[in-house]
C-alpha cells in the first residue's frame, strides 16, 4: 500500500509536526438558518463544534495529525474552514490516494480513451500476495475483469491488485501529469522501474480536501464519472471501521469515505452528505505516530478517534444545507437473500 517506513523516514516526509491551527472555539449547538440571513453564522458555529470534537479525540489518540476539515457555508460556494492543522505538510497518503488514481483513470474515460466495460487481464504475476482486497483470494488465474470492476474493488475494499490493474491503463507518469493538470501537484503517485506500477505516493490534507470539493462541485470529472466515483465511496461495503463505524445503515449511506493504512499511519478522507444528498462536511484526517502500530484493526487509537468523530460530525451539521452543489441521493440499502 505504499513504500517502506525506512524510506519515508529518510525522506523526512510527514515526520515533523509543524504548528497547526484549529479554527473556531467550541460553542453550544444552535438552530440557525442554513441559507439566507444567518447562514454564515450558522456555518461558523457548526465549524466550531467540529473543531472542538476533532481536538478532543485527536488529543486522546496522540501522535501526529495532518488535517483539513470544513463545513458547507449555506448557499455560498466556498466552505467554512473548521480545522487546518499541518494541512500543507506533504505526507504519504497510502490508500487514500486511490481516489486520485481513480480520478486519473476516469479522466481518461471522460476523454474517450478508456471505457468502464473494457477488460483488463488478471494474471498471477500481477496479483499482490496478501494485503487488502479480493483478487488475491481468487486462486485461479489468469482471469479478466472490466475496468469498472477493478475501480469498484479499488475504492470499496481498497484492493491492492486493483492498483496494478489501473496502472495497466494509466501508467504512473501519465497519472501524475493528469493530477498536475487538474491542480494537484502534491498529490502524486511514486513511479518505480516498471512504468505501469507505482507506490501510492503523497498528498497534503489541503489538496485531498480540495480534490474532494472539486469532485462534488462537478469540476473534477464528468457528471457520469463523478456519480460512479461517489457511489463507490458511499457503498455499504466501503470502509466501516472509522468515521462510519457507529452508525445506522442510512447514516453510513450519507458518508463517502476512503481510508489508508501502512506502517504507523492511519488515514481517512471523505464527505458527509445531508439527507437530501448535498455535501455538508469534508474531512481529511491523516495521522501517524500513534501507539500500537502493528494493530490494523478497529482498536487502533487513531481509528478509534475517527469512530468517535463520525457521529459527532453528523450531529454538528444536522440541519445544515448546501445549495451551491448538486444533491446526489443514494438508493436505500436493501440486503438480499439470493434467488
Amino acid at each position: 500500500m505504499g513504500s517502506t517506513l525506512n524510506r519515508r523516514t529518510a525522506l523526512g516526509i510527514g515526520t515533523v509536526a509543524t504548528a497547526g491551527v484549529v479554527l473556531g472555539a467550541a460553542t453550544p449547538a444552535m438552530a440557525a438558518p442554513s441559507t439566507g440571513e444567518g447562514a454564515s453564522e450558522s456555518s461558523r458555529n457548526r465549524a466550531s463544534q467540529v473543531a472542538a470534537l476533532y481536538r478532543r479525540e485527536k488529543e486522546r489518540a496522540g501522535g501526529n495529525w495532518y488535517t483539513y476539515l470544513s463545513v458547507a457555508s449555506g448557499s455560498g460556494p466556498t466552505p467554512q474552514p473548521a480545522v487546518g492543522e499541518n494541512a500543507d505538510t506533504v505526507v504519504e497518503a497510502y490508500s487514500v490516494n486511490k481516489i486520485a488514481v481513480a480520478t486519473a483513470v476516469l479522466d481518461k474515460v471522460d476523454r474517450g480513451l478508456l471505457t468502464l466495460d473494457q477488460r483488463v487481464e488478471v494474471t498471477s504475476a500481477i496479483v499482490v500476495p496478501g494485503g487488502d482486497g479480493i483478487f488475491s483470494l481468487d486462486g485461479a488465474y489468469p482471469s479478466s475483469v472490466t475496468l469498472g470492476h477493478a475501480l469498484a474493488a479499488l475504492l470499496t475494499v481498497s484492493d491492492d491488485t486493483a492498483v496494478r490493474l489501473c496502472g495497466l491503463v494509466c501508467p504512473a507518469a501519465e497519472l501524475n501529469q493528469i493530477l498536475v493538470a487538474k491542480g494537484f501537484p502534491k498529490t502524486q503517485v511514486e513511479p518505480v522501474a516498471n512504468p505501469n506500477r507505482f507506490f501510492l505516493g503523497t498528498s497534503t490534507a489541503r489538496e485531498t480536501h480540495d480534490l474532494l470539493q472539486a469532485l462534488v462541485r462537478g469540476t473534477l470529472l464528468s457528471a457520469t464519472s463523478t456519480t460512479f466515483l461517489l457511489n463507490q465511496l458511499r457503498a455499504p461495503i466501503a470502509f466501516n471501521d472509522g468515521i462510519r463505524r457507529t452508525m445506522s445503515s442510512a447514516e453510513r449511506a450519507r458518508i463517502a469515505t476512503k481510508a489508508g493504512w501502512f506502517a504507523d499511519a492511519r488515514h481517512e478522507a471523505g464527505l458527509v452528505f445531508d439527507p437530501a444528498g448535498a455535501p455538508v462536511l469534508t474531512y481529511v484526517l491523516f495521522a501517524d505516530g500513534q501507539a500500537d502500530a502493528d494493530n490494523f484493526g478497529a482498536t487502533h487509537p487513531a481509528v478509534q478517534a475517527r469512530a468517535a468523530m463520525g457521529p459527532g460530525f453528523i450531529e454538528a451539521v444536522d440541519g445544515l444545507r448546501n445549495t451551491s452543489v448538486p444533491a446526489r441521493r443514494t438508493s436505500p440499502y436493501r440486503p438480499t437473500n439470493g434467488g
